[in-house]
């Protein structure tokens, strides 16, 4: 296994896919870009080669998409419970169910104004991603208020995807994946994170791995694509284990497979009570399993990105099956258009034809503070209906 310290050599940022994407723009080969990152850039030659892949798929996905078309972010930051790898904005709904309504009315409120200006300006939603939190947390009547809202405000001629997290399989019912899928979602992400009960138990989830197989059996029986999460490094996780549980996510046959590598987030239960979790070279060697084995059952790298504070120094890697990929991600990651975003703690990314000027508008974060803050959401639509594209 290559050293930790080594694998990105100096390359450096969130998005290492764009120095490839420069090199393969300019001219170079995607053999030619692999030798300069591994030569100049001293990156592990594995990575140069998924970067360069996944660089390939950006420039293709670029060259299919209009200069009026873009992606919609949908934010419902509530969660079951928090995860203890997890700092992201997100309230637990039994603890802040009086927001639930509240929320709801303002969001679909925020669809609809958002989707008449991007109207006006000639815009063209080409991907939907509903993301939190956990919009499988919500009750089943406000669930279906934004789902009727979305099918309501959006021209689905134009759109080639919709995906929509059921993050948490405990939240999972045939009676909401039926509302998800009636409403047009073509894909529904299920995040494991790991297989294995005790570490399951670790991380503060409250359902077995059985749960988890059982539900991703009952969204691949709704006939729409099934995304899985997994994470290498988390607490009491061995690679013994995490090999097992790849192995039983990639028996479960999903299109799309992320392999996350924990990031230490401040504010995280993992992070405020010192939990030990496994080293770098131990990430390693999960990484490297996870590389194989995913290639090997035919999956293709189609993004990375990397976050500060991250196990090991290493990366996130989006798996998918050829053609299977997930529009939103490439899109989002190598900011190859605009995503307008909508809900709580959603950071709108206006993003110039070339590429070359970016802007961004911020969400208010927490449930309560997007409910009455409605000049957060005034001040992203007066960017939207002056930007020139």
């Amino acid at each position: 296994m290559i050293a930790e310290q080594t694998v990105w050599g100096t390359l450096t940022g969130i998005r290492p896919a764009k120095v490839a994407a420069k090199l393969l723009n300019s001219g170079k080969t995607p053999e030619e870009t692999q030798v300069i990152l591994a030569e100049e850039y001293k990156a592990a030659p594995d990575r140069a080669q998924k970067i360069t892949q996944t660089a390939q798929k950006a420039i293709a996905l670029r060259k299919t998409l209009d200069p009026k078309d873009i992606a919609l972010y949908i934010g419902i930051p509530f969660c079951k419970t928090r995860c203890a790898y997890c700092s992201f904005v997100s309230n637990n709904v039994e603890k802040s169910f009086s927001l639930t309504a509240p929320f709801t009315e303002t969001l679909i409120a925020e669809i609809e104004e958002t989707t008449k200006v991007a109207d006006k300006q000639g815009l063209r939603v080409t991907s939907i991603y509903m993301g939190g939190g956990t919009p499988t947390a919500l009750p089943n009547e406000n669930l279906e208020k934004i789902l009727q809202t979305i099918k309501k405000t959006i021209d689905f001629k134009n759109l080639r995807e919709y995906t929509v997290e059921a993050g948490r399989p405990d939240t999972i019912t045939k009676e909401n994946l039926e509302l998800i899928k009636t409403h047009g979602a073509s894909r529904i992400c299920l995040n494991p994170q790991t297989m294995n009960d005790a570490v399951l138990a670790a991380i503060g989830r409250d359902h077995s791995s059985e749960h988890i197989t059982k539900s991703a059996e009952l969204i691949k029986r709704s006939n729409v694509e099934l995304n899985m999460d997994i994470i290498a490094g988390l607490p009491t996780d061995t690679t013994e284990s995490f090999i097992k549980t790849l192995d039983k996510v990639c028996a479960l046959d999903p299109e799309n497979i992320t392999v996350h590598t924990l990031a230490l987030k401040k504010g995280s239960r993992i992070m405020e009570e010192n939990e030990r979790i496994p080293s770098g070279e131990e990430v390693g060697e999960k990484l490297d399993y996870a590389s194989e084995k995913l290639t090997n059952e035919k999956y293709e790298p189609y993004y990375i990105y990397r976050q500060s504070y991250i196990s090991g120094g290493f990366e996130n890697t989006g798996w998918s099956k050829p053609g299977k990929e997930c529009i939103y991600n490439i899109c989002m990651m190598e900011e190859l258009c605009t995503v307008l975003a909508v809900g709580g703690g959603g950071v709108t990314k206006f993003v110039s034809n070339d590429g070359s000027r970016i802007e961004r508008e911020f969400n208010a974060k927490y449930p309560l503070e997007y409910i009455n803050r409605p000049d957060k959401i005034e001040k992203k639509l007066k960017a939207l209906s002056r930007y020139i594209y």
